[in-house]
């Protein structure tokens, strides 16, 4: 960390992902601002914006304007969400230790001290679990299922993996492959790339108390996110057994369909023309093998690729003008790299 201080760059980089709601980002940043200045831990503040939400930008900027801390507004220029966000911060991160918060209160500011702790003593990403947990009955109920089923297809004992405060060395985001609702399972992918993971209790605020209902939809989508984190953790670096054991089975079902009907013809002389259990048989060997493996197919290849493919455009990246013996750096551009050309004004 000195020596990131030396070259002028933070010790923590604070990321905010502003993607399905936002609450006080204001006061969110004059909290934890202050609670990191007590710890004695220079910093730099990056929002990331969804294009839902720009409506926010303009508070951004004049808190940009009004602080001397360093804060930077990344702009996504369309509707790609949270796990974007999370790359589009964490590949501008520079700091050596990187801090991730939702854009809404959830937990309180007093945690870091605790993670960094966790990190001094040789955890690589700490995640926070709210606890006591003091939301409501329905909140805690579908949390218990969700990490019920997290922890038995993850084999992980995780109780709280979508909490958005989490703390890690920068190399851990950097190695993440995010991308689609992989953001809510940061600590189980880390752990499973080898990381030290720590969870850590975290006092929840009280404005994070609101019952949250969601559509059949959202639950379902979950569910996927389940079965696809469930088959990466698995068979991503053996693939061949699971599909093996899918062909075999489906193979052999479907030689048992056929045979049944061979036999038929032979022992009972039932005809087969008038049948379609023969054609059956083979189209369900051939279809279900086909449906399931260019599906699973298509998981493996965009979870090598996610790092090559992006699928989310930064509009816009504005930072503070630099001042140089006094006046205002003039035409300051960012130098355009995948995301294409980004101007900071």
């Amino acid at each position: 960390m000195k020596r990131g201080r030396l070259r002028g760059e933070p010790e923590v980089s604070v990321i905010i992902p502003v993607v399905e709601r936002a609450g006080d980002l204001r006061q969110i940043f004059n909290e934890f601002a202050a609670e990191l200045d007590r710890l004695g831990k220079s910093a730099e503040h990056i929002f990331v914006v969804d294009d839902r939400l720009r409506e926010v930008v303009p508070l951004l900027r004049s808190l940009q304007e009004e602080s001397e801390r360093e804060i930077v507004i990344v702009v996504l220029g369309g509707r790609f969400g949270e796990s974007a966000a999370l790359t589009s911060g964490l590949e501008r991160a520079r700091g050596e230790v990187v801090v991730t918060l939702p854009s809404y209160f959830q937990v309180e500011p007093r945690g870091l001290e605790a993670a960094f702790k966790e990190l001094e003593s040789g955890a690589d990403l700490v995640v926070g679990q709210r606890f006591p947990r003091i939301d409501s009955f329905f909140n805690r109920i579908q949390t218990r299922l969700f990490h019920w089923f997290v922890r038995r297809l993850t084999s992980t004992s995780f109780h709280d993996v979508s909490c958005g405060f989490k703390v890690m060395r920068r190399q851990v985001g950097r190695e993440l492959n995010l991308y689609g609702g992989l953001h809510r399972f940061i600590p189980v992918l880390a752990l499973h790339r080898g990381f030290t993971v720590r969870e850590i209790p975290v006092a929840q605020r009280t404005e994070d108390r609101r019952t949250r209902y969601y559509g059949a939809g959202v639950y379902f989508g979950r569910l996927l996110d389940l079965l696809n984190i469930f088959f990466l953790m698995k068979f991503t670096r053996t693939p061949l057994r699971f599909f093996g054991l899918l062909g075999a089975g489906l193979f052999g079902l479907g030689f048992l369909v056929s045979l049944v009907a061979v036999l038929e013809k032979f022992m009972f002389q039932v005809g087969l023309s008038d049948r379609a259990i023969l054609l059956l048989g083979v189209l369900m060997m051939v279809l279900g093998v086909q449906t399931l493996s260019l599906g699973l197919i298509g998981e493996i290849i965009i979870w090598t690729h996610a790092r090559n493919v992006r699928e989310y455009r930064v509009a816009e990246v504005i930072r503070r003008p630099s001042r140089v013996g006094g006046f205002p750096e003039v035409g300051r551009r960012e130098s355009p790299g995948l995301d294409g050309a980004l101007q900071a004004s």
